[in-house]
């Protein structure tokens, strides 16, 4: 290793291999982007599962970052935890959690705290909770715009649906709230035809509403790769998450969108159990494993034949294998960051190519305190 790359430390002979490290300079890049892509603040609600830390979440706030989104009941204690101003829980809380977010309304009454729903059913039980406690809930109507895995799709049901949150005295309808995380077209202009047709739904509900005299402030839409089509609509405010630290994945696929990956996981090689074949310890338990391999970028290996994975090996073929040797340091980037994060206890911060500090994974975890 020569140095010269911006991933490389100096100090990577006392580091435990694999770790995860973070490039706070570069995080700080991307922040700043985020908000200009954006259009300013006001517009913005990053989502903090990607990194689920307390440090990036300050990072953001310096930046005049108020809104955020999550998606754990420990990613909304941790923004509270954090001063966050405005706190929306992108998942339907079900079962115990819907207490455990009535709890987050009391034991942080310094943040303002909301949620989604998507049927009758749940928003009777977050009412009837809500009474009970004589509190008022704030909820958005989650939206089911292709993805197929949450919301309500557009109809009398929705409109019904949202009418009832509207008359409900124990809640606050906020407005409408629309993922599209299935959308991942890497052509900029086919991704925006994509995106506008699955927001065509979100339209049709808000004047459908509108028409019956109930007032549609604010939309939710969007994840990292369609945030800066819905940044130039109007009253939307946009969730990006990946944008912070960035991925491979991300990064092959949008070359529109000039993030920096800013996460890099330390490995080394462990064996070379025949020729041109190089075995790192980098197996199911270090980086996220539920995509087809490769499921890694191995920097300046790229060219490189993943061949299998395990819990704590990979293994790839190379046709410079002999370059390498046993104990040597590589670097990679993941193809998914985010259940990478989720993997690590803490990361590793670097400065000036050296370890300078470790920042806690805070919210990896299902619980807190509540």
């Amino acid at each position: 290793m020569d140095g010269q790359n911006w991933y490389e430390i100096t100090n990577a002979k006392g580091t435990i291999s694999p770790s995860l490290l973070v490039y706070p300079d570069r995080i700080e890049k991307n922040i700043r982007t985020m908000i200009k892509i954006a259009g300013g603040t006001d517009n913005l609600r990053p989502h903090v599962k990607t990194h689920k830390i307390a440090e990036i979440i300050k990072m953001q706030l310096d930046q005049g970052i108020y809104k955020f989104k999550c998606a754990t009941i420990a990613e909304a204690e941790l923004l509270a935890q954090c001063g966050a101003e405005d706190i929306l829980l992108a998942i339907q809380p079900v079962g115990v959690n819907i207490g455990r977010f009535l709890e987050l309304l009391e034991q942080y009454p310094q943040s303002s705290f909301s949620t989604i729903v998507d049927n009758s059913g749940t928003l009777n039980e977050i009412s009837k909770l809500a009474l009970s406690k004589n509190r008022e809930i704030q909820l958005w109507l989650d939206m089911n715009v292709g993805m197929n895995r949450t919301g309500i799709e557009y109809g009398k049901e929705a409109i019904d649906l949202y009418k009832m949150m509207e008359t409900d005295p124990n809640i606050i309808a906020k407005g409408l709230h629309a993922y599209d995380g299935h959308i991942h077209e890497p052509n900029e202009r086919l991704r925006k035809n994509i995106c506008d047709e699955a927001y065509s739904s979100v339209i049709k509900l808000k004047n459908a509403l509108e028409q019956q005299e109930i007032k549609i402030e604010t939309v939710v839409a969007g994840g990292s790769p369609s945030f800066p089509i819905h940044a130039k609509r109007q009253n939307v405010e946009t969730s990006p998450g990946t944008t912070l630290l960035w991925d491979a994945r991300y990064g092959e696929l949008f070359k529109d969108l000039h993030f920096l990956p800013a996460a890099v996981l330390l490995t080394r090689i462990i064996s070379k159990p025949t020729t041109n074949v190089l075995c790192f310890d980098l197996g199911h338990k270090s980086v996220a494993s539920e995509m087809q391999l490769p499921r890694v970028k191995i920097l300046g290996l790229e060219d490189c034949k993943h061949v299998s994975q395990s819990e704590e090996h990979l293994v790839v073929e190379c046709k410079d294998a002999e370059k390498y040797a046993v104990g040597d340091v590589c670097y990679a980037i993941p193809f998914h960051i985010c259940p990478t994060v989720a993997k690590y206890p803490y990361v590793l911060t670097v400065k000036d190519r050296e370890i300078t500090d470790s920042w806690k994974v805070a919210a990896r975890d299902h619980k807190i305190i509540i």
